[in-house]
């Protein structure tokens, strides 16, 4: 048997529904040998995470989610990050404060279309006080006007549909920047939430690895065999890493399992060992 990993997973500090010691917990009983926490702006789960991973023996690289400002959907992953780096901390800061206008917008689109989903609301069922849409799908099902959290982010709130709003606080380099002061790896997420042609996804991955980035989303819960094709072979030629996860926010996404996905992803070890043997050159500076 091979030991399989998940790095990108979400829990109650941001978007999921689990604590991060849950988290830990659950994934070590799915049989992983290493996952990373990537909650979505935030970092505050990542200590607790580490912990626990060490009492248990389940390796936890720490790590961050980035939303970028874009036409589409933009999202950069953080791996080895020091979450003690100023910079870090400082724009964390600046983030919390666009997200809450971000919620404010999203509840008003939302109202706009005949959804009377408050901020109060959503707010009440983010305990780490970051709001993302998989609160607003979970109210939205809750009150019954969608029938799953999925229903309410393929209608409602992904990118493109009515209630969506892209409000960031950061552009895809300064995410990259940031990740990389902090003695990162960065890694752009999920690349077809981007909605590119290839020749302009070729593009702008080519202008991102000029600003630092190592790497892409080589495995992912929503995409094909043929996508998982595509984007390795994009990253070979592009001369970057790939990295994988099953985006897992527990009960706020209910039909993602952590590690698997749907059911059918497997992410080899071999893919962290490659992100750890790039990451020792950085600090030894070679």
């Amino acid at each position: 048997m091979g030991k399989y990993i998940d790095l990108h997973t979400h829990s109650n500090k941001s978007d999921g529904s689990m604590t991060p010691l849950e988290l830990v917990r659950h994934a070590k009983q799915a049989g992983l040998a290493a996952i990373s926490l990537t909650d979505h702006d935030c970092i505050d789960g990542v200590k607790q995470a580490v912990c626990e991973g060490e009492r248990i023996g389940l390796e936890v690289v720490p790590g961050i989610e980035f939303s970028a400002k874009s036409e589409t959907e933009t999202h950069i992953l953080g791996y080895y990050i020091d979450v003690d780096n100023e910079d870090i901390l400082c724009n964390l800061s600046e983030i919390k404060r666009v997200r809450i206008e971000r919620t404010a917008q999203t509840s008003k689109l939302l109202k706009e279309l005949g959804f009377d989903v408050s901020v109060q609301e959503v707010l009440e069922i983010a305990p780490g006080g970051i709001v993302g849409r998989a609160h607003f799908a979970r109210v939205m099902a809750n009150k019954g006007y969608v029938s799953s959290v999925k229903e309410g982010f393929d209608k409602y709130l992904a990118n493109g549909k009515p209630a969506y709003s892209n409000r960031q606080h950061l552009s895809a380099s300064q995410a990259i920047r940031l990740i990389k002061g902090a003695g990162g790896l960065a890694f752009a997420a999920h690349l077809h939430l981007m909605r590119k042609t290839d020749e302009e996804l070729f593009e702008f991955l080519s202008r991102m690895k000029e600003e630092g980035l190592d790497g892409i989303e080589g495995y992912y819960t929503d995409y094909t065999p043929e996508m998982q094709e595509k984007y390795q072979a994009l990253a070979k030629r592009l001369e970057l890493l790939i990295s994988g996860g099953s985006d897992f926010h527990a009960q706020m996404k209910p039909h993602i399992r952590i590690g698997t996905g749907y059911g059918n992803m497997k992410i080899p070890y071999s893919v962290l060992d490659r992100i750890k043997k790039e990451k020792e050159l950085i600090d030894n500076g070679k």
